[in-house]
């Protein structure tokens, strides 16, 4: 059973050394916006998504993150008058429920629509149950938004990115031929090869552990 989502973003929030200014930060309520937030999407009968690095903890360890990322409607959006929107473009919607952080993409977005559609499950977070991608659909979610970051020279988050999904390829059998298959549909093919060099950068350096565990293995 992974954490409660409140345990996982205060632990963020409180560890994060940028956060600490003059004092440590206060992030004493989050349980509660969390378990209000989940409160009001269950009544209001609201077709979300988990995604992101919350929705990552809970199938393999090792990340912190701060903020809660949703796959979610515009018209469902509309539903929730709580979340202040502080940036918006087609796509993605970034928000504030009190002081939580909300990351929102939206289903406009043919993929966004197809994770949400193909790709989910529901996982155990402390006593929440929460309707939360599969590895796979994060595959997909974290593989789309590479070339992008690759356009942008954002390093930091290609570095996260890329080894969140070794993370997933190292404990979990993915169908990366069908993840391609969808891709082709939504990226131009000069990024799905530089996706598919990537991919194969990573099970390179997979198979070198592997053999390193192997080597190490035999000589105990």
């Amino acid at each position: 059973m992974t954490a409660a989502i409140g345990e996982i973003i205060q632990n963020g929030v409180i560890f994060d050394m940028k956060n600490w200014e003059a004092f440590p930060p206060d992030a004493g309520d989050i349980p509660q916006l969390i378990e209000q937030l989940f409160s009001i999407l269950e009544e209001r009968n609201i077709d979300y998504l988990l995604v992101g690095g919350v929705a990552l903890l809970s199938y393999v360890e090792g990340r912190n993150t701060q903020d809660i990322d949703f796959v979610l409607s515009r018209v469902a959006l509309n539903a929730l008058p709580e979340i202040v929107i502080s940036e918006e473009n087609r796509d993605f919607v970034r928000g504030q429920f009190q002081e939580l952080q909300i990351d929102l993409l939206l289903t406009q977005n043919p993929l966004f629509e197809t994770v949400r559609n193909q790709y989910a499950t529901q996982r155990e977070f402390g006593k929440l149950q929460v309707r939360c991608a599969t590895a796979e659909g994060l595959v997909l979610l974290k593989l789309y938004a590479l070339p992008s970051l690759y356009r942008q020279a954002q390093f930091n988050r290609i570095g996260i990115y890329e080894n969140d999904i070794l993370l997933l390829l190292l404990n979990y059998t993915i169908d990366l031929d069908s993840i391609f298959e969808i891709l082709t549909s939504h990226l131009l093919p000069t990024d799905l090869q530089e996706l598919r060099n990537t991919i194969s950068d990573i099970q390179n350096r997979i198979q070198q552990f592997q053999a390193r565990q192997r080597i190490l293995g035999d000589e105990e």
